[in-house]
């Protein structure tokens, strides 16, 4: 059986064992076997909320029946106080949350689908998703963001003079590409690929495949912290007037003395 299949097997499979278990109203797939199944592929995961009767929430936290009972586990950690990364024995791997239905209200979430519902409590319904708690990971200006990523850099590559090295890691390749992500879509034309609110960095080679091709060069490591800020600030100064003093410092920092030595003699000639 291909993984899709066993996933979605193993999901309505976890639907069934639920029916047998007192206190279970509702199984809700979100994500890739939720909404969105058409993503779902060889390396996706269960990712569902378990909806309970009001006081049974405990049960289904401390008890994990419900899943052995479908098959056997060989992992399971408490992540949150709503739930667990598991692990099935056959390398099946999911994450889940118990809530009461109202708890639902105050939980940000998008693509759900009902996989199980109770037969006999057809009065419970839960919406299929909670944008209004979903945090906007995405700007509609591109001069905060354009001029975040430059502080990111010259910080970044500050750190990285001082011989911090994870630090100036942190602060080039993750905080100032993080500051891009939040405005490609303004700078390249998106492709439709299921989009995901929580992480500007998911399906972005689908997304944004232009940007995509230049990653490499940005992203170069822990070693080349220099080298990846001199590819993110040409980048920058291609799609924004970046500020001439802040980018001759960021270059300053970013290339060796001796590079700038010879480039100083030979423009003497």
């Amino acid at each position: 059986m291909k993984r899709r299949e066993l996933l979605l097997n193993r999901l309505e499979e976890i639907g069934n064992s639920l029916e047998g278990k007192d206190g279970a109203l509702l199984l809700l797939g979100l994500g890739s076997v939720g909404s969105e199944l058409g993503r779902l592929d060889e390396y996706s995961d269960l990712d569902f909320f378990v909806i309970v009767e009001p006081g049974r929430k405990a049960r289904f936290l401390n008890n994990l029946d419900w899943l052995e009972d479908v098959y056997p586990l060989a992992y399971s950690f408490m992540n949150t106080v709503d739930g667990h990364k598991i692990m099935f024995r056959d390398g099946i791997y999911g994450e889940y949350a118990v809530f009461e239905a109202r708890e639902l209200d105050n939980i940000p979430y998008r693509g759900g689908r009902i996989v199980w519902k109770h037969p006999r409590k057809e009065e419970v319904e839960v919406p299929l998703a909670n944008d209004r708690l979903i945090p906007d990971s995405r700007q509609e200006e591109l001069a905060y963001a354009i001029n975040e990523a430059l502080t990111n850099l010259y910080v970044g590559l500050c750190r990285f003079a001082r011989g911090e090295k994870l630090s100036a890691l942190r602060f080039v390749q993750g905080s100032a590409i993080g500051s891009i992500l939040s405005v490609l879509h303004l700078i390249e034309k998106e492709n439709d690929h299921f989009p995901d609110p929580f992480g500007n960095e998911r399906r972005l080679e689908q997304r944004f495949p232009r940007f995509a091709t230049l990653l490499g060069g940005m992203l170069l490591g822990y070693e080349h912290v220099p080298e990846s800020a001199l590819a993110i600030l040409n980048f920058l100064e291609s799609v924004y007037p970046v500020n001439e003093r802040l980018s001759e410092e960021i270059r300053k920092l970013a290339t060796p003395e001796e590079c700038r030595d010879n480039k100083i003699k030979n423009n003497m000639y």
